[in-house]
């Protein structure tokens, strides 16, 4: 089997599947992740997320994951948004939803594609003489230093992957394998001397570039956290309802941002109206977002931040709303309203 001959053959396939972008690393290409990943345990930066402490040896090592490995090949996948994503944070009345979760779970449709991509492989290969296994962002994979080394793109200062070819709007997926395809070089930083990600930060969650404090990123807090979020960070989330997209939509290197290719990242949610969000209860909130990555944060928790963004509204139309909140059954959601109340009097 020529390797150099299907390494090219794959790439063509991977951008027929719709992938935007390929690049092959070794399993052991980022022998400093498991060292950088043990000193962010270390400072607790990871919050409540006890799931980034479980299985760390195959977290720090992409090689330990799965010991048969021989390449991790690397794939980018685009969700540009079509509207501005600072247009809605104008919009009090209106929750801010972050882009990659306004359409389908990506989960599900990245690991589709990547399903595909590596039954082709296979069926290059003698029957046999290969092995894969793909990943999407749910394995303990550090995808993002995987892409680096990689060559689609490098760690900005927001410690998000970003691209000279694709800006920072894409997700990442993994096929590992067995094949020791040929490798690419990986990429440098491209950040140069700009701090826009860092400087426009609402809760200055970055402590130094390249370094992310989670417990204090609006992403983690509306998505991870569990439980009511300190008074001193609530009035700093604005209406951001589910996630942040700041660092990444003040990026300059998205003016070289491609299209989604994938009708299933096309907006469903929007930009829904505060009121309407804070009534919902279980059963409403788990129709309402079907088949989003919103649902899994279940409507406790998603309410309890629709409350915070009632309450950093500055409209007293909106008082009475979350008034309806008061002695709900979760304690969080009560203290929410309870909240948002005292800042709309």
């Amino acid at each position: 089997m020529n390797l150099d001959d299907l390494r090219e053959r794959l790439e063509g396939q991977a951008r027929a599947e719709g992938f935007a972008a390929m690049g092959v690393c070794a399993p052991d290409a980022v022998p400093e992740a498991a060292e950088r990943l043990a000193a962010y345990l270390a400072e607790g930066r990871q919050g409540q997320m006890e799931w980034m402490a479980e299985r760390v040896a195959w977290r720090g090592s992409a090689a330990a994951l799965w010991p048969e490995a021989r390449a991790v090949i690397m794939l980018a996948e685009c969700y540009t948004p079509q509207v501005d994503p600072f247009v809605v944070l104008g919009q009090p009345d209106r929750g801010a939803v972050s882009v990659y979760a306004q359409g389908k779970d990506y989960h599900d449709l990245v690991k589709r594609r990547l399903k595909r991509l590596g039954r082709w492989l296979l069926d290059q290969a003698e029957p046999g003489a290969a092995a894969i296994k793909v990943f999407v962002d749910t394995a303990p994979v550090m995808e993002k230093p995987l892409a680096q080394a990689a060559g689609i793109g490098w760690q900005g200062k927001h410690t998000n992957l970003l691209s000279r070819g694709l800006g920072n709007w894409f997700f990442l997926g993994a096929i590992f394998t067995t094949l020791d395809l040929p490798k690419d070089a990986a990429e440098v930083s491209h950040c140069g001397t700009c701090t826009a990600c860092l400087d426009i930060c609402p809760t200055q969650a970055f402590p130094a570039p390249y370094q992310l404090d989670a417990r204090r990123c609006i992403s983690y807090l509306t998505i991870e956290h569990r439980g009511p979020v300190d008074e001193e960070l609530r009035g700093l989330m604005g209406n951001r309802v589910y996630g942040c997209d700041d660092c990444l939509a003040v990026c300059p290197w998205n003016k070289f941002a491609q299209a989604a290719t994938e009708m299933g990242y096309q907006p469903r949610v929007g930009a829904p109206e505060l009121a309407e969000l804070a009534g919902l209860d279980d059963a409403a909130f788990r129709a309402r977002f079907a088949g989003s990555p919103i649902k899994r944060i279940g409507r406790d928790r998603f309410v309890r931040n629709v409350l915070y963004a009632i309450g950093n509204s500055g409209l007293p139309q909106l008082r009475d709303v979350a008034a309806a909140r008061v002695g709900d059954a979760d304690d969080a959601v009560d203290d929410a309203a309870r909240w948002a109340i005292g800042r709309l009097t």
